[in-house]
């Protein structure tokens, strides 16, 4: 099993901009010198509490200082953008990492997104499908193009010069193109099995409750079917909030609590998701009722926190409950107490995930 790194990320709104982008440059170039493999970012346009406005603009702010670490977006919001726009600015990220870049697409989940850009009323599946089919023409084709769609066309017939590179979208370093992944949190997502039989692999995010999340591995596996690929879970990417300290009582008191950052982090989350109808996400069991989940509940199942010991065996447990997956997503939340934070990641590097791997029967090297 690999370690990754995945942010939103969410702070509270209150908190120093400036110091938000920092804390998250630095938990970045962290991972990359502790030798986690990915590190996963989101992007949201309208939210003071996760305010990173362009995943692919913070990435390059990255690339040149964090050396060995591959980046994500997770994801690029695709019916924001009109996608010659998102290919040409891909095609530069790709080329800056030196091909060490995965491109996660989205359709956009926040509704404040959605109003400010007018896609309330639309099917931004449809749209981000429409976006992504013509991002991958625009790659594969030659100039002067001449794509059309619903929503967008693309054509740089009236103003091609090729002699002096005129009316050329430039192209990835990996070809034919970056990696793609899609973020899921549907129970029993058919949008899982539909992207695999593309050729994508799925993130599935880390407020899922783990009965749902064992859902995600069938519909993986028989998209990977449908495609004829290898038919197994190392391509599947699951976020997990996981704490890790010294002392048993500090990673439960830092972790559990909510006045902690991550029961900030699960406060905010509930309270967008549950107001979109989603409530069944944070359901301890399928039909539980709705007025008894809790942000307690939420903080009690969904969050890994403990010595290396412990969670080592909530991993492993974890891992029992929904299947073999490729990559652990170690999520990102509000460095309220720094050194407890770096410590935590430190830990999860150069400790738990070594155990989790030899109780694996792998090689602990692969983180």
């Amino acid at each position: 099993m690999r370690l990754g790194y995945f942010t939103q990320p969410v702070h509270p709104p209150a908190k120093d901009y400036r110091q938000v982008l920092r804390e998250n440059r630095e938990a970045i170039l962290l991972a990359d010198k502790l030798g986690y493999v990915e590190a996963f970012i989101g992007e949201h346009i309208t939210d003071r509490a996760e305010p990173i406005t362009s995943n692919l603009m913070f990435i390059a702010s990255l690339v040149h200082d964090a050396t060995r670490i591959t980046f994500g977006t997770a994801a690029v919001t695709l019916p924001s953008y009109h996608p010659a726009m998102v290919a040409g600015h891909v095609a530069m990220i790709d080329n800056l990492t030196d091909g060490r870049f995965i491109f996660g697409i989205g359709p956009g989940g926040l509704l404040s997104d959605a109003e400010m850009l007018g896609a309330m009323d639309i099917d931004r599946n449809a749209k981000m499908l429409a976006s992504i089919d013509m991002i991958l023409a625009i790659w594969a084709g030659e100039p002067p193009y001449n794509l059309k769609n619903e929503y967008w066309t693309a054509s740089t017939e009236r103003t091609l010069n090729a002699e002096i590179g005129q009316g050329i979208v430039s192209t990835p370093l990996q070809k034919p193109h970056p990696p793609i992944v899609v973020t899921s949190i549907t129970p029993y997502s058919r949008g899982i099995t539909a992207a695999a039989a593309r050729g994508w692999d799925p993130i599935t995010s880390n407020y899922v409750q783990a009965h749902w999340v064992a859902t995600h591995l069938p519909k993986y596996l028989e998209g990977l079917e449908q495609a004829g690929r290898p038919v197994n879970g190392s391509g599947w990417r699951v976020a997990k909030s996981i704490f890790v300290a010294d002392d048993e009582a500090k990673a439960r008191d830092y972790a559990k609590s909510p006045d902690g950052p991550y029961g900030f982090y699960f406060r905010n989350i509930m309270t967008k998701l549950v107001g979109n109808g989603r409530p069944e996400l944070f359901r301890a069991y399928p039909d539980q009722p709705d007025d008894q989940v809790t942000l307690e509940q939420s903080l009690d199942t969904q969050v890994i926190a403990g010595t290396v010991n412990s969670v080592v065996d909530q991993i492993l447990s974890f891992r029992e409950e929904i299947g073999e997956f490729g990559t652990l997503l170690y999520t990102g939340h509000d460095w309220m107490d720094p050194a407890l934070d770096r410590r935590s990641m430190e830990l999860m590097a150069t400790e738990v995930m070594p155990r989790v791997n030899e109780a694996l029967g792998e090689h602990s090297s692969h983180i």
